[in-house]
């Protein structure tokens, strides 16, 4: 049987679509300012409660630059992006111009990569990175969000029997802060959560490192 359409049918669908669009648009909005308050929040409580930890750090990575040392940092996926974010700030620069500083993202080079996870596994693609070019006195900067990655933890250990400073970035779970000398733990187990804290400290580390280098 053919279907007969009103004007005023027609302009009930497209009430009923106008109104869900609406809809939709003030539930976006309310995602986008939740999702900023939830950010702000978590990263203002991370912050403040880890004052005396980030002037512990940023005093124990300028000592180490000083003296010739260097910051090895790692971390899978978004954590390797922010691996290797924080190394350009330091070999680069942060806000100051100044010598570049010698870090190094364990996270880059796709070859030795590839060929630890090939011929060994990938649970060692830190780990021998941190074997050949960890030196005693050096940093790590070892990063993961649940705290419980398992090439993290393994390279941690090795640093640590070499005489590496491990700095540790993780939530609030997890074995790396057992273990890191410097451990900075986010009150969250939402993974976005963590990382925007992470490179918040980054930058505050960064920035302090520099001033007192430089300054």
């Amino acid at each position: 049987m053919p279907i007969h359409l009103t004007v005023a049918d027609i302009g009930a669908n497209q009430k009923n679509t106008s109104d869900s669009g609406q809809k939709q648009t003030m539930d976006s909005r309310k995602i986008i300012i939740d999702t900023l308050e939830e950010s702000l929040s978590v990263k203002e409580q991370f912050i403040r409660n880890s004052v005396e930890k980030i002037l512990e750090a940023s005093n124990l990575m300028a000592q180490c630059l000083k003296n010739g040392s260097k910051i090895l940092l790692m971390g899978n996926g978004g954590s390797a992006a922010d691996a290797q974010h924080i190394a350009a700030e330091f070999v680069n620069r942060f806000q100051m111009e100044r010598p570049p500083l010698a870090a190094i993202a364990l996270t880059t080079d796709t070859s030795i990569l590839t060929s630890i996870g090939n011929d060994y596994s990938f649970e060692d693609i830190f780990y021998k990175q941190t074997q050949a070019l960890g030196r005693e006195g050096d940093i790590a900067i070892c990063i993961t969000t649940s705290g419980n990655s398992a090439n993290i933890l393994k390279a941690a250990h090795e640093a640590i029997s070499m005489g590496i400073h491990v700095i540790g970035m993780s939530g609030n779970t997890g074995n790396l802060k057992k273990i890191a000398k410097i451990p900075f733990c986010v009150d969250s187990t939402v993974t976005a959560r963590i990382q925007e804290s992470h490179i918040t400290l980054a930058h505050i580390l960064c920035d302090l490192t520099e001033r007192i280098l430089f300054e």
